[in-house]
Formats: C-alpha cells, structure tokens, sequence
C-alpha cells in the first residue's frame, strides 16, 4: 500500500520538546514553501497510485484551505483510503473541519501530549484539556471519527498522579487510536539541550527520572488494554480495525514517497530524503538516493511491531548469533517462525533493534 508524506514545517510557536525542522516563520516564506512543494509534487514522476497521505509537521492544520486543496489534487490518486492531517489543539473551527471533510481527510492526530495545564505550559503548549476535548467533538460532528491523540510520558513536572488524570481524559474522549512516546533527552530541541547542560530552563530540572517515565509508559499500556485500545507499534495504539494505514507502512517496509522540508522517501529497496533546512530546501537540495539493507531493515523496522517478523532462512543464520542471544535473555520471543520483542524488552527496543545493525 504505497503512500505519501507531505510536511509542513511551520507553526505558531516551537515546543520546547521538538527536535524537528520546524518552527515560526514570514508570510513570505510560507508562500515561497508553498510554491516549491507544489512544484515538487506535480514534477515527482508517479510509478505506482497512493492509498494513503499524511500531512506532517509543524502544524498543518495552520495550512490555508485553498493550498491543501491545491496539494491533494496534485497527487494522482483515484481513491486514497486514508487521509491524515496532524493538528494541534485549537487550532480547530467548525468550517475548517467541515471543509477538511470535503477534502476527504478522513482521520485526525492530535499533538495533545499532556491534559495537565502546567505540564502543557513549561513545554510552551497553549491548549488545555477543553480545548481538546471541544476539538474531538467537532471532528466527530462533521464525521471524522478516527482520531488519534498524542501523549508524552516523562515531560517536566509530569507525575504519577498527573499522569494518571491525563489517561483519565483520554478515556472520557474515547479515541480509536493513540500515540505514547517517551521523552528523549535530544540536543536538538531546547529542553533536551538544556537537560543536558545541568540548567533549569523549559523545566529541565524536574524532568521526571527514567524510571518513572518507563513507569509512566507503562500504565499507559495497561490503562488503554483495559479500553480496548491495544499495542500494535512500540509507540502506537489502536482498536481493532484502527491502526494507522499510512504509519504502518513504515514499520511494513512499503513504499511512500515524501515531499517538503526534511521529507523522506523509500521505494523497496533506496531511501533517500529532502534538505532539512528551509533555505536549502527551496534551492531544491535532495540526499542522493542509498541501497537498503533488506534483512537488517526488517529487523530493525518490522520489530517494532507487536506482531514481530518472520524471518527468512538466510536471516535466521545471518542473525543467530543476536536471534539467540536475546531470546537467551528473555527480550526475544520465538513462537514457531515468529519473533517478536517479549513486554519487557519494549523499553530497551533500541538497543536490542540496533544489535542487528551490521550483524
């Protein structure tokens, strides 16, 4: 099922927490940005029909109605199953969602991160939990109901009992699908930077210790079993029937192409992306396009996956040594011609995931 990822890079404000090439910029920029990502679609040369798209960021439920009409209607596509547009909370109105509908998005994510206000306020979120609450029930009155919402365990200040309010919320919306990551110090974004320098600036100083986060992530993943919303990704949780069509893809190996500032793209066996900043993106820089790895992605994309992989013979002996080695230390499940990562190998996937890396 090959889809389409298409990014926005702008926003009101950058989110202390963000490491991505993102963030506030001039009226004239994004008219330029437009203009060079319209042009890029309409000259990308088309091997196979999208089913899906997803409009990434940033924040592109900030993208004027008559561009997003312009973007979609440059894909060649004939019936996309699923069209994705990620928001930020309050950046919603009535018209805008009935007009989205129009469009055919047809699912909604949600960057809540946090139903706590003062957790919300030391990352620079403006929303509060009405804000979100109000944006659910205007997306299921114009008839999108699969809506995804994001959380975040391990952001300052964040504690059990805050936590557990959060996940209190998010039984009262009732989404078919969510999203829990988990906090990474990152020098990219401010508040990573700022952790690692010891200081106290974005709430630095009351990052919660990584073994509340880990436990914070996981009563996440027993609260949402109880809702019926079950783990199919490390990351990512969803009714039966409601996984996300366009991430799964990723995790699938399936191709997708992407288009817009830092976009990347896979088509079975290359990947390749766009230039991640804005100046050198509307100058047209592309990463040359690099063979894959096939076995080595399978592993390490496709065990993300709740259902595991079944390997190949040529990758059982190419990776035995690994295969055994964490199986030995309970991280790895066999079940016939399955592998699978064990529960209490989820939050120690990338050190697992990247031992077979040049294996």
């Amino acid at each position: 099922m090959p889809g389409v990822y298409i990014s926005y890079p702008f926003c009101t404000q950058k989110c202390s927490f963000c490491n991505f090439a993102s963030g506030v910029s001039t009226a004239e920029a994004k008219h330029s940005y437009h203009a060079a990502l319209l042009d890029e679609i309409r000259r990308h040369r088309w091997l196979w029909e999208p089913q899906t798209v997803y409009f990434g960021g940033g924040t592109p439920s900030l993208m004027p109605l008559p561009q997003l009409a312009e973007l979609l209607s440059a894909i060649p596509a004939r019936c996309l199953r699923e069209v994705t547009l990620e928001c930020a909370p309050g950046t919603l109105t009535a018209e805008m969602v009935a007009q989205w509908r129009c469009l055919g998005i047809n699912r909604v994510s949600l960057g809540v991160q946090s139903f706590i206000t003062e957790e919300l306020r030391q990352t620079g979120r403006r929303h509060t939990a009405a804000t979100v609450e109000s944006d659910v029930a205007l997306l299921r009155a114009a008839g999108i109901e699969n809506i995804n919402v994001d959380l975040i365990a391990g952001l300052p200040g964040q504690t059990r009992a805050s936590w557990e309010t959060s996940l209190d919320f998010l039984e009262r919306l009732k989404p078919p699908h969510a999203s829990v990551y988990i906090f990474e110090i990152d020098e990219d974004s401010r508040l990573g930077k700022e952790a690692l320098l010891g200081g106290v600036r974005y709430g630095a100083s009351i990052l919660p210790s990584e073994d509340l986060t880990a436990e914070l992530y996981e009563r996440a993943v027993e609260r949402l079993a109880e809702l019926g919303i079950q783990r199919y990704e490390i990351s990512n949780f969803a009714e039966p029937g409601r996984q996300s069509l366009h991430n799964l893809k990723y995790w699938n190996l399936q191709p997708y192409v992407g288009f817009g500032l830092d976009a990347s793209s896979f088509d079975g066996t290359r990947r390749w992306s766009n230039a991640d900043t804005l100046e050198a993106y509307l100058k047209g820089s592309v990463e040359a396009p690099s063979p894959t790895d096939a076995s080595e992605e399978h592993f390490f994309v496709g065990l993300r996956l709740s259902d595991g992989i079944e390997p190949t013979e040529p990758e059982w002996s190419r990776f035995a040594d690994p295969i055994a080695k964490w199986i030995g230390e309970g991280m790895l499940e066999q079940n016939g011609q399955r592998l699978r990562l064990s529960d209490r190998a989820i939050l120690l996937s990338n050190e697992i995931l990247q031992d077979f890396i040049n294996a």
